[in-house]
């Protein structure tokens, strides 16, 4: 009797999709690229997705490739992320499609809204991350939670002969400590030892992975019908959302209870003032945005780093020479002032010449509003998902000369050793023209001052062979290192 009824369920299921079915196109295509993708056979040459779609770009005479299979355009030629990001910006917004597939996690967020919603909380977030006294509020987070937490946790792990840290952990327990400070005026003490589970970062963790999974699934029907029955990942996804929803409620309604005064600086009392006070759905997909931005971006940007310093000793010599020059000899001060992090000119392009190699967000798409042509001569259709790759143009010769698998910070000083940033469509780290990242000085300030104390205080080297060929990425919808970076922790001497 239970099979005849979910033969029954299964049927109307059918009959009630068939419209969808009938309208979209079922892309099949058993060209080169798209057999390799439906059939994981990338992995047989490859470690990472984003690997194998740079070499792909790499051998592509244009630097653009299409993906039949995801009616999907992948470039990673400048021209075409100026023509995306800039020229021709209003016909290519996140769309639809990217909407939908983030709806539950980012709601009407600014990562997953256009048109006046989108203008709306960018100018507010332009204006509140760039104001003096938030600027000044999160510097005071970042420099306490280094002195009261991760020294301690740091030096903790140094005392301990052949104890071995996960980094990663660590980097993203102190940006959600940080992160959840400035957005929400909580504090979650993740960064304390024995390390806690904390039930918001763990669901925001799960929440994240499953949405990228959404994103690569070349039929998006499957997972859309997991969804309707809440079976499988999707239920998991369902469960996740359900524990933020439920927290970030919380902590909105305890803001609303204690009331907002001149004093508020954290960024869920200041968007209370101008968003509707019956719309805590909306304040909450505004601020679960920000989390996101802030504490995986982060956390995944830092853990690159250190792992390309403990590969190139020279170079993590040379940012303690400049701390040196700027912040004079010895260990007793290892938080510096943002005067003090502006003259750090080597360190800063260090930085970026990590996320050049491993930027935290690898891709990222746009779809098509009406048919067009890319820079390069490429026709775009309208529905047509364009991506541009910023891991695989980190990997272009055309782009950055012979030596692009080099990690060199020097690429990015003058002769005067001051740092020269490059013109963001060869660089979108943070990506460009209208969308460009409106907390890249916060989370530049907070990368640099992690690490001015870590490399100041302590020697640290990866544990594990693996870890020095290659960096394996989790999915996701930031780059997340699959098994964490262990590392061996041991305190300088004078």
């Amino acid at each position: 009797m239970l099979l005849i009824i979910s033969f029954i369920i299964l049927f109307f299921l059918i009959f009630s999709l068939f419209p969808t079915l009938f309208h979209q196109k079922l892309r099949c295509c058993n060209c080169e690229i798209c057999h390799a993708y439906l059939t994981s056979s990338w992995r047989n040459d490859f470690v990472n997705l984003g690997d194998w779609y740079a070499h792909l770009l790499r051998r592509s005479p244009t630097s653009t490739i299409k993906i039949h299979v995801l009616n999907s355009v992948v470039t990673a030629n400048p021209s075409n992320v100026e023509h995306i990001l800039k020229t021709r910006f209003h016909n290519y917004p996140k769309g639809k499609q990217f909407s939908v597939i983030l709806g539950d996690l980012l709601g009407r967020g600014i990562f997953n809204s256009d048109g006046d919603t989108w203008r709306f909380q960018r100018k507010l977030a332009s204006l509140e991350l760039g104001s003096v006294s938030v600027r000044v509020f999160a510097h005071e987070i970042v420099k306490t939670e280094i002195e009261t937490r991760l020294i301690p946790v740091l030096n903790s792990f140094s005392d301990q002969t052949g104890s071995v840290l996960d980094l990663q952990d660590v980097f993203r327990r102190f940006s959600f400590d940080t992160i959840s400070k400035l957005s929400f005026g909580f504090d979650p003490n993740c960064l304390r030892f024995p390390f806690p589970t904390s039930e918001f970062a763990v669901a925001f963790d799960t929440a994240s992975m499953l949405s990228a999974k959404r994103a690569l699934a070349p039929f998006p029907l499957l997972w859309k019908i997991k969804r309707m029955f809440k079976i499988g990942s999707e239920k998991e996804l369902r469960e996740s959302i359900d524990v933020i929803n439920r927290l970030a409620g919380d902590l909105i309604k305890q803001r609303r209870l204690t009331g907002l005064t001149d004093k508020s600086n954290d960024l869920i009392s200041r968007f209370m003032a101008v968003v509707a006070e019956d719309d805590d759905e909306y304040l909450r997909d505004i601020v679960v945005s920000f989390l996101l931005a802030g504490r995986d971006t982060v956390a995944s940007g830092l853990t690159g780093f250190f792992w390309l310093l403990t590969r190139h000793p020279k170079m993590e010599n040379r940012i303690r020479e400049e701390l040196d020059q700027v912040m004079g000899p010895g260990f007793d001060s290892v938080t510096a002032s943002c005067g003090e992090m502006r003259d750090m000119h080597y360190l800063h392009a260090a930085l970026y010449e990590s996320m050049r190699l491993f930027p935290p967000v690898q891709f990222d798409s746009k779809f098509a509003l009406n048919d067009d042509v890319l820079a390069d001569g490429t026709c775009v259709t309208r529905g047509t998902r364009v991506t541009y790759h910023p891991y695989a143009m980190g990997r272009m010769s055309r782009i950055w000369g012979p030596d692009y698998e080099d990690f060199k910070p020097e690429r990015w000083l003058d002769k005067e050793g001051l740092f020269r940033p490059e013109n963001p469509v060869k660089y979108p780290i943070f990506q460009a023209g209208a969308r460009v990242c409106v907390g890249k000085e916060m989370a530049i300030m907070e990368m640099k001052s992690i690490a001015v104390a870590m490399i100041r205080k302590f020697e640290t080297r990866v544990k594990g062979p693996g870890l020095t060929e290659t960096l394996r990425f989790a999915p996701g919808l930031t780059a997340t290192v699959n098994g964490g970076l262990p590392v061996m922790i041991q305190e300088r001497k004078a």
